[in-house]
Order: C-alpha cells, then sequence, then structure tokens
C-alpha cells in the first residue's frame, strides 16, 4: 500500500508538471494519467471509466448544448446588447456589471450550469465591444465559483456538508446560512479581478475575431456582390396566368432575361397545425402556386414585362439583399480550384443547376462582377462564384474537394439562419432549466439533458451533429479522466496520512491551527480534483478533526465547503475552468498566474471571517 502511494503521488506530480509545461494537450495528459494509474494496478478498469459515467460529464455536454442555443437564437447578443445599454461606454462599469450577474446567477444553480450559460453571452460581448473573450472568461469561471457560497443550493459541496452534519446529529444548514460567507467571497472576487484585469489577464485577441466574421456572413457577401440593387418580390394572385405551370414551361430566363431565386409560400404540412412560411430554391420542375412570392433577379423593366404577361403583382416594399437568406436557404461564396472541370467551361454546358442543385447568381473576376449572361460565362481560375440554394446543398458541396473550395463556414451560418428569430423559445428553455434546477424537482443533470433535447427539439441548435459539434470534447475528456484521481488517493490512504499530520503538527496550535491546516489543504487538493470529490474526502477528516478537539464542527465543515469552491489555480480544479479554457485560448499558467494569487487573499480573508460567523 506504501508503494501505490508513492506511485499515485508521483502520477499526480508528474501530471502537474505536464499542465504546467503545456508541452502536450491538457486532455491528452489527463487521458496519460488515467492509464498509468490503471496500468499501476491502482484503479481498476471499471474504476478510471467511472469519472465518463459521472453525472458532472453528462451535465456540462448538455450545457454546451444549451449555450448553443442560446448563442445561436440571438438570445446571447440581445443579453449582450442589453449589459452594454446598461454599462454605457464603460469598459469598468460592465466588468463589474458582469460579474455581478454572473454571481446572481450563480448563487441559485450549479457554477457549472452558471458558466455553461453565461459563456455565450459573455463571448457576443466580448465580440461587440472588438475586445478578447479571454479578458472575461476566467473572471466569469472564478465568480462562479464564488457564487456557490451565496446559497446551500448553488454548489454541490454545499450539500454534502449540510448531509454530514445531519448524519452526524447536528441540525442541517440553512438556505441562507452560508451567504454571509458567499458575499464575502463575492466582494473580494470582483475587487482583486477588477484590480489585475489589465495586468495579469491574457490581452491578446483569439481567432473568434468579430471582424473576420463579418467578412465571411452570407449578408457581407450579398451586399459585396451588390445584389440588392437586382432583387425584386412578386406575387402570385389566386387569378394568375402562372399558377400550375413548371418553371421549365415558362422559360423566364430566356424571354425575360430574368431569374426565379426562390419561392416563398405557406404551407400546413407535415407537423404544422396553423400556415407556417416555407421557402424553396426555384428549380426546373418547381410549380407556381396561388399567393406564392417569386423572389426575381433582374432588371425592373423585364420584370414589368412578366408581371404585364402573367397578371403579377409587384411588392411595394423595397426588397433587401438577405432576402436570400433564411432558415432553409442560404449563399455562399465558392472558390475554384486549380484542376476544377469548370475551367474553361461554360456555367450552361456543365450544368451546374443540375448537377448540384445550386443558382450561381454572380462571378466575382478579379474584384470585377459578372451577374449578368452567367450561363454564357466561361469560368477561369481564380474565379469566385456566388451560390444559392438550401443550406444542405451548400453543405453537401462544401464537401466536394476536387473542383471547388467554400469559403467560410455554411454550416455555421446554417445553425445561426436556423434559430434566427427563436430567442424567446430558448429564454423560455432556459428559465425552465433553471426553475427545475433551482427547485430540485429532477436530479441536476436531469433537467439540463431537458433543456438540451428541447434546444434540439424546437430547433434552436438545428441538429445533433450541430449539437455534437458545440460541445467542447477536451473539457469533456479533461473532466472525466481527472475524477478517478480522487478514487486513486482515497484507495491508498493518502487522504488519512495528511488529516493525521495535520492534526499532528498543528494541533499545538488549537483548534485554529486545525481549521487553518484543513482548509489549506483542501484548497490544495481542489486544484487537481473535481471540488465535489474534494468535499466528500475532507468532509469526513474535519468532522473528525472538530469532534477531536471539542471545537464547533460548523466553522471547519464551513472550511471544506469554502475551500473546495475556491479552485483558481489550474484549468483541472474545476469543470468551469476547463470550459473556459479553449473558449479563452488560455494556457495552464494562465491559471496560476491569475488564481494563485486570488488563492492566497480568499484564504487569508475567510480565515478571518469563518469564525467570526462560525464561531470554533
Amino acid at each position: 500500500m506504501k508503494l501505490q502511494l508513492i506511485i499515485t503521488f508521483s502520477i499526480l506530480l508528474i501530471t502537474i508538471i505536464f499542465f504546467i509545461s503545456n508541452r502536450l494537450r491538457a486532455d491528452l495528459v489527463a487521458v496519460l494519467a488515467l492509464l498509468t494509474l490503471v496500468l499501476t494496478g491502482i484503479l481498476e478498469p471499471t474504476e478510471a471509466l467511472a469519472g465518463f459515467s459521472n453525472s458532472v460529464v453528462m451535465m456540462v455536454a448538455s450545457l454546451f448544448i444549451v449555450g448553443a442555443g442560446i448563442f445561436r437564437s440571438g438570445l446571447a447578443q440581445m443579453a449582450g446588447n442589453l449589459l452594454l445599454r446598461w454599462s454605457g461606454d464603460s469598459e469598468k462599469k460592465l466588468f463589474i456589471l458582469l460579474l455581478v450577474i454572473v454571481a446572481t446567477v450563480g448563487a441559485f444553480m450549479s457554477n457549472t450550469g452558471t458558466v455553461a450559460l453565461m459563456l455565450p453571452i459573455v463571448v457576443s460581448i466580448a465580440m461587440s465591444i472588438q475586445s478578447s473573450p479571454s479578458k472575461f472568461l476566467i473572471p466569469l469561471s472564478y465568480m462562479a465559483s464564488f457564487s456557490g457560497l451565496l446559497t446551500l443550493i448553488a454548489s454541490p459541496t454545499n450539500l454534502i456538508v449540510s448531509q454530514h452534519l445531519v448524519e452526524n446529529g447536528y441540525e442541517k444548514l440553512g438556505f441562507f446560512d452560508i451567504t454571509p460567507i458567499g458575499i464575502i467571497g463575492v466582494m473580494t472576487g470582483i475587487i482583486y479581478l477588477y484590480v489585475v484585469r489589465n495586468k495579469l489577464l491574457p490581452k491578446g485577441k483569439r481567432r473568434n475575431n468579430a471582424n473576420d466574421e463579418h467578412k465571411l456572413s452570407p449578408k457581407q457577401l450579398a451586399i459585396d456582390y451588390q445584389l440588392g440593387g437586382n432583387l425584386v418580390r412578386v406575387r402570385v394572385p389566386e387569378q394568375s396566368k402562372m399558377i400550375g405551370k413548371r418553371l421549365t414551361e415558362l422559360k423566364i430566363p430566356a424571354n425575360y432575361q430574368s431569374f426565379l431565386l426562390k419561392i416563398e409560400r405557406k404551407t400546413t404540412e407535415g407537423l404544422n397545425l396553423l400556415p407556417v412560411t416555407y421557402q424553396e430554391m426555384a428549380g426546373p420542375k418547381s410549380i407556381i402556386q396561388p399567393k406564392d412570392v417569386l423572389y426575381m433577379k433582374g432588371s425592373i423593366e423585364n420584370i414589368e414585362r412578366l408581371k404585364e404577361d402573367f397578371g403579377l403583382q409587384i411588392e411595394e416594399s423595397d426588397s433587401e439583399a438577405d432576402d436570400l437568406i433564411s432558415k432553409q436557404l442560404g449563399i455562399a461564396e465558392v472558390l475554384l480550384t486549380p484542376h476544377s472541370s469548370l475551367i474553361d467551361e461554360t456555367i450552361q454546358n456543365f450544368g451546374f443547376r443540375e448537377k448540384y442543385n445550386l443558382n450561381i447568381l454572380s462571378i466575382n473576376r478579379r474584384g470585377e462582377q459578372f451577374p449578368k449572361q452567367l450561363s454564357k460565362q466561361r469560368l477561369r481560375f481564380g474565379d469566385a462564384l456566388l451560390v444559392q440554394g438550401s443550406w444542405d446543398e451548400i453543405e453537401r458541396l462544401a464537401k466536394e474537394t476536387q473542383d471547388f473550395v467554400v469559403v467560410g463556414q455554411p454550416k455555421e451560418h446554417a445553425s445561426m439562419a436556423t434559430a434566427s428569430g427563436k430567442a424567446a423559445i430558448a429564454g423560455g428553455i432556459m428559465l425552465l432549466m433553471i426553475l427545475l434546477m433551482v427547485f430540485d424537482v429532477f436530479p441536476t443533470v436531469v433537467s439540463a439533458a431537458i433543456g438540451a433535447v428541447l434546444m434540439i427539439l424546437t430547433g434552436c441548435v438545428r441538429n445533433m451533429d450541430d449539437a455534437y459539434s458545440k460541445i467542447n470534447w477536451e473539457s469533456i475528456i479533461l473532466i472525466a479522466s481527472m475524477l478517478p484521481m480522487a478514487t486513486a488517493l482515497e484507495k491508498t490512504g493518502g487522504m488519512v496520512i495528511l488529516s493525521e499530520g495535520i492534526i499532528q503538527v498543528l494541533g499545538g496550535f488549537g483548534a485554529i491551527g486545525v481549521l487553518a491546516g484543513i482548509f489549506l489543504l483542501t484548497m490544495t487538493f481542489g486544484q487537481f480534483i473535481s471540488n465535489t470529490a474534494t468535499a466528500v474526502l475532507f468532509v469526513p477528516i474535519a468532522m473528525n478533526a472538530a469532534l477531536s478537539m471539542d471545537a464547533n464542527p460548523y466553522s471547519f465543515l464551513i472550511a471544506v465547503a469554502v475551500g473546495a469552491n475556491m479552485a483558481f489555480s489550474t484549468p483541472v480544479a474545476s469543470p468551469t475552468n476547463a470550459m473556459v479554457m479553449t473558449a479563452g485560448g488560455y494556457t495552464f499558467f494562465d491559471f496560476v498566474k491569475v488564481g494563485v494569487p486570488l488563492q492566497l487573499v480568499i484564504y487569508a480573508v475567510m480565515l478571518i471571517m469563518i469564525p467570526i460567523f462560525f464561531p470554533l
């Protein structure tokens, strides 16, 4: 057993060194540590894999999907705009206001849930003010940890402490018993983070720059290709001669030098109980129906002739270029590869529309636009084509690598378009999930899973593929692989040896000395194993120490709750740190640089405050 204890601490130490060196990805280091624990016989395979079945892992994955729905639907942008309006032009006021809101939200739900909900909002705010998310995401994670001390339900560690008190014949903690300690922690955290925000937090801009996204967005493409001036909306009255005819019969391009790009109509097909607006790309087999709205590209003179010949109505309102972008349809820019089979071919001869089910709206050749007589244009290497059609077809084209390169992120834009206008739905789902968590209707992980499923079913997240793509798998693997470390420490007796050592070394300083030692040990181990696992291990130690010294168990167990929550110095200290690590582009040392001084400040403050509110 002694040998296994030495091996376990050695593995933990080597893991920490690799985390600090940043030579390997954090999730790979965690997996290597897990495999080493199995290969050395310290953990059975079932014990090692238990982390992947832990409810925290499923909850974090579900909350990533909920966060995607909040971002996709525009709810994050709306919340960010509201915060920006409240803070005015002051970034200092915005920073403080954001931390206060995070603490308030976190008082009624887990810190993991708080970060998952607030992360897309914070990223939206950073992009709006053209700042780096890295200036805001570590403070977001830290403040969520502080919020875990504001109410009984805000952190699992508080519930563990309360339950252990009851099991030993003491009164359970009240809902707000720990709140005074939490308020002091929140105030200390805000002051500290405000002071160091420009000194210790990373300042470099990360890859998710708002300007880059702007340049590649479909709406910007529509502006760049000057589509707005040539797009006209035409309505088909019930008495029109066009009704019931296929587009191949009408021969609109040949007779009117115009193109029908998409058809908008109301339908009650499928599961729709009420009429909903549906849009489809116009194709040769499309049949015109009464009350259809046609989006035409061409000169107003030619479309006027079409109107007179078929008894149509031109819409009074000016049509905008972004009318080509909807939940079903979109546009994208496509570049020809050097060996593309389209080079020196005309669009008409190649049969682009028939082969890919997409329209070519315009050609950009060295900055010059060719929106007219496209079918006769002979394509050259370097041409950029603006294509329009269903998002699914654009995504299929993106997989074609021999002839084309699709610029930008069509899958991302398709997801944003699908969720557009569903901010109220996403907000309702988020509120429902929070209420389920606050009133403990279901276990927290079940409430998070309900929120994730509803985001997918309502279209706030486009589909399961989109949902999986938004889960930060690096964070999931990191969390799941590090959770069994606590099991290894418990099995080898490391925790018992440490607790007995604390009492022997610090017992001479009385109850306050032992309290300080347990608090420090809890905080230290909390940097490498989850706060829940840390609390489970140290709560019995703290209770035994208090009883052996005839001290107040409440003060010792509250110290464990505080110490377990104050996990700031490593990215594996808390799921929230792991969640923001990738999004903020942080390294291990970023957490050390910001977190270690904060740990020391909190340690000093809480050693004074805990005995005041919970006398020894």
